[in-house]
């Protein structure tokens, strides 16, 4: 396995130790260039979303990412933890399904079309 394969495994088992709630993880390969894996997962209260944002983030920093951050820390409805080529969101169930990222982003976008 390669190195982001090995980190998309270690922040999926911090985000299921940690009690987040439906971890999916999207490959984006072909899909985009702005990162190679999107996991995306729901935290139950905002304190819980806060919590899970900083261990993903203390993973990504302990595993090389120095310029790792977490962006909406004034929302408790959402997170999204940059670590360049796996992307983190955390979400409110109530917000995820309004955002519905995993349907937009696990349908096959013809390369031609992405423009991020």
């Amino acid at each position: 396995m390669d190195k982001i394969s090995d980190l998309k495994a270690i922040i999926i088992k911090t985000l299921d130790l940690n009690k987040a709630q439906d971890i999916i993880s999207i490959d984006l390969k072909g899909k985009s260039s702005m990162a190679d894996y999107m996991i995306i997962a729901s935290g139950n209260s905002s304190r819980h979303i806060q919590s899970l944002s900083e261990q993903v983030l203390e993973k990504f920093k302990d595993n090389g990412l120095k310029n790792s951050k977490i962006e909406g820390k004034e929302s408790g409805e959402w997170k999204l933890v940059d670590g360049i080529d796996l992307i983190v969101h955390i979400f409110h169930p109530e917000k995820r399904k309004f955002y519905e990222l995993e349907k937009i982003w696990s349908e096959l976008i013809p390369k031609e079309n992405v423009m991020i």
